[in-house]
């Protein structure tokens, strides 16, 4: 659990920690600073502090690191309330992991190294007439459809989409931003402050070089790297619960214009004691779900339902502390009001939260997938 860490974590936890108090916050608080000049500042201090390049291969220069040193970074970093800040980590491979060439040295090398960004389009716009198609000219694909919500999209040099690929299934394909046929038809933000973009492909001709892996195995790859978000966001969504029980904590022992403070009134420690309860196993489950993606076992359903817990977790966590401290905590800017606005939309991030829920019962009920 939490507290079962090897002295190496335990050391990861305390650099991150004085990485986000001396650093961080100071950087989260200068509302002096252009949102450009903080995320520079953030990754410098986050690279010279090791926790850049955790995230990526060690081919690519990276550390590699395990699941579970991934979570501590992430629970410690969201436990100070910063583990929003642009810049933190390196940019992953996603479903380009293990790609061959020419992809290898066209589009990851690059990514990873941060001359190139990518996107990741996913899902179609709730209005597109079918999912996002190709067929195969010789040694072309030619791409027709729609994708919404591809985060970043808006700057991003590449997108990497779920097409079908008529009469051979589901395929990644990597498409260039610019490349004749492709639109970005709609640059949009969410109330968490993320940016976003949709895109139109018509006739977009890319080579077949340009599929990653064999087409049938799309939507393994895309769930794949789904899997791993999940558990990124769970994270994060741990952290953040545990730095909000810490905010409540300090309020309900603030002494009260009468002398006394707000938490020695029975109906608040009610709602306090819950928080402290859900936050609790919310960790428990993020930190065992780690360790078991680290033994190599199949941890979809884990993933899945962590996610699922932590999300809805630190969203009910936020609204009970803003109950607490009133009305102070709904004004712009308060801490509260930015956490309450960051974390909702994390319940639809990466699969919805009943889909989720279908999914686990599927993995029980017909793949015999998942522990209690």
């Amino acid at each position: 659990m939490p507290e079962s860490l090897t002295p190496d974590l335990v050391a990861l936890r305390d650099r991150v920690a004085t990485l986000a108090a001396e650093v961080l916050v100071p950087l989260r608080d200068d509302t002096a600073l252009e949102p450009a000049e903080r995320a520079r500042r953030t990754r410098e201090a986050s690279k010279a502090a090791g926790l850049f390049t955790m995230a990526q291969p060690a081919a690519a220069g990276g550390s590699a690191a395990s699941a579970l040193a991934l979570v501590v970074a992430r629970d410690t970093l969201g436990q100070h309330d910063v583990g929003h800040l642009p810049g933190l980590f390196g940019p992953g491979p996603g479903v380009l992991g293990g790609v061959g060439e020419p992809l290898r040295t066209s589009h990851l090398l690059p990514l990873l190294a941060g001359e190139k960004r990518g996107g990741f389009a996913f899902t179609e716009p709730v209005d597109a007439p079918r999912q996002s198609w190709a067929r195969v000219e010789g040694d072309e694909l030619v791409i027709n459809g729609q994708k919404s919500y591809v985060t970043g999209g808006g700057d991003a040099d590449f997108v990497t989409a779920l097409v079908v690929v008529e009469g051979r299934g589901p395929a990644m394909v990597v498409v260039d931003a610019r490349a004749p046929g492709v639109t970005l038809t709609r640059r949009f933000g969410t109330l968490d402050g993320s940016h976003h973009a949709a895109f139109a492909f018509e006739e977009v001709r890319v080579p077949v070089s340009n599929l990653v892996g064999e087409p049938g195995q799309g939507l393994t790859r895309a769930l794949g790297q789904i899997g791993d978000v999940r558990l990124a966001i769970a994270a994060n969504c741990v952290g953040t619960a545990g730095w909000v029980v810490g905010f409540v904590t300090a309020h309900l022992l603030a002494p009260r214009r009468n002398g006394e403070p707000l938490g020695s009134h029975e109906r608040v420690r009610l709602r306090y004691g819950d928080m402290c309860i859900r936050a609790y196993a919310a960790r428990s489950m993020l930190y065992r779900t780690a360790r078991i993606a680290d033994r190599g076992e199949n941890a979809v359903n884990e993933a899945i339902a962590t996610k699922v817990f932590a999300t809805e977790t630190v969203g009910e966590l936020v609204d009970m502390a803003i109950q607490l401290v009133g009305g102070e905590a709904l004004v712009e800017g308060h801490p509260l009001e930015a956490a309450y606005r960051r974390v909702r939309s994390l319940r639809l991030a990466e699969g919805e939260s009943d889909t989720l829920r279908v999914n686990v019962a599927r993995g029980r009920l017909e793949l015999d997938k998942g522990r209690i």
